[in-house]
């Protein structure tokens, strides 16, 4: 595994007592991501910095409750933030059987307790209480995600949503979307300045 980035300095500040889990499940992504299609080949050099910490560091923003994560893939952001927080629960939502079968996988081998492997799409989903919280990663443009992601929350829930540099974009692009929605509040957020070598910015906002 000489590809693998060697661990940052941030990472044992963002997972504190949790940081052995967070680089057990580095190292699981790094040896088995690729083959599994879970993450590129050239995601070895930079999956500590673009990929880890860049999720780790939106975990201080959730709340104790219940958060969904739509469209898990390899568990970025919901497993890396279920390690965390682990006084938040998680939902991950995934399509993929395959990627549902990693999933359960991790789950099991970290001993992750408050995280629930939901196998269904976003539009489909039928869950038994809404969420407090949902958030996604590299899912799609802001205004394709409301329809997804707002009918999930209870009123008063919250979008944590990961985004690119074209985030504010992103928002002024929604607007029919953010009226039918009834999204209120809506900030965009630029986390771990001066800690992380790249920073993350995240779509936060309000619904109904």
């Amino acid at each position: 595994m000489t590809d693998l980035e060697l661990e940052p300095p941030a990472a044992a500040v963002l997972f504190g007592d949790r940081i052995d889990l967070a680089r057990r499940f580095t190292r699981n992504l790094a040896e088995q991501g690729e083959e599994r299609g879970l993450i590129g080949p050239l995601e070895l050099p930079r999956l500590w910095s673009r990929h880890i910490l860049n999720c780790a560091i939106v975990a201080p923003h959730l709340r104790p409750g219940v958060v969904g994560d739509i469209g898990s893939g390899a568990g970025l952001p919901g497993l890396v933030l279920a390690i965390a927080r682990p006084d938040v629960s998680f939902v991950l939502i995934e399509p993929m059987e395959r990627r549902i079968a990693w999933l359960n996988e991790q789950v099991v081998e970290l001993g992750l307790t408050n995280v629930r492997v939901v196998r269904d799409r976003a539009e489909d989903v039928r869950l038994s209480e809404p969420l407090d919280q949902v958030t996604a990663r590299a899912v799609s443009a802001f205004r394709k995600l409301l329809p997804l992601t707002a009918p999930l929350l209870r009123d008063g829930g919250e979008l944590v949503l990961m985004k690119g540099a074209g985030a504010p974009a992103e928002v002024e692009a929604a607007g029919k979307e953010i009226r039918k929605y009834a999204v209120h509040d809506i900030e965009v957020l630029e986390l771990g300045e001066g800690l992380l070598s790249e920073t993350t910015r995240v779509i936060r906002a309000t619904v109904r």
